[in-house]
């Protein structure tokens, strides 16, 4: 299983300071929902784990979040692309639970669903508490430079690199898929050609 794992608000849909709170509210980023559809097309599974306090804050309730979800799986599905699953945390910040990034429940939760080993596992997100829930089990961090990402100054994402090892920039989530994508295909690629270069077995008598 070929997995990603995406943050929602600043990767996929513009954030808003005053939390996206309805369908209305919720404006892609553009190229975004192309960029999983490309993914998926290239085979890739597509996870999206979110945090999500504005319900526990009491700004929006499940229904609207529901709207925005269906919204984008209505266009996802017209660009032949489509998400798995969606993971959220719907707690505010005092609530004190396990699964508000950069705590990392939305991610064993993952792994269990899927029964995967997340080592190595593409994260990607706009702010520093998504790539570091990633890093703690393991998955391999990617920052784009959208949402808050936008934001990062040159000492936070020193320091982001320093606790986030391996770490990649992207533009965007566009610009990821397309990172992502090639890689694999000079993976691809160099195994061929090493596969090419082996002399034949000889079957002895």
């Amino acid at each position: 299983m070929k997995l990603v794992i995406i943050d929602r608000d600043g990767t996929i849909n513009e954030d808003r300071d005053d939390y996206v709170k309805s369908v209305d509210e919720w404006v892609p980023i553009a190229g975004s929902l192309e960029a999983i559809a490309k993914l998926n097309q290239a085979g890739w599974q597509v996870v999206i784990a979110t945090n999500q306090s504005g319900l526990g804050r009491g700004l929006f309730d499940m229904s609207a979040l529901n709207e925005m979800h269906a919204q984008m799986n209505r266009i996802l599905v017209g660009l032949g692309g489509r998400v798995e699953a969606i993971f959220f945390c719907p707690h505010a910040p005092a609530d004190a639970c396990d699964c508000r990034k950069p705590l990392t429940g939305l991610l064993t939760a993952i792994a269990q669903r899927f029964n995967v080993e997340l080592s190595g596992v593409p994260i990607v997100g706009d702010m520093p508490r998504d790539l570091l829930a990633g890093v703690a089990v393991g998955c391999e961090p990617h920052l784009v430079r959208t949402g808050q990402g936008a934001l990062l100054d040159a000492p936070r994402l020193s320091e982001l690199r320093r606790q986030a090892k391996g770490l990649c920039v992207h533009a965007d989530l566009a610009a990821f898929a397309d990172f992502l994508i090639a890689r694999e295909h000079r993976k691809g690629s160099a195994a061929r050609r090493k596969i090419a270069d082996e002399p034949d077995a000889l079957e002895l008598a």
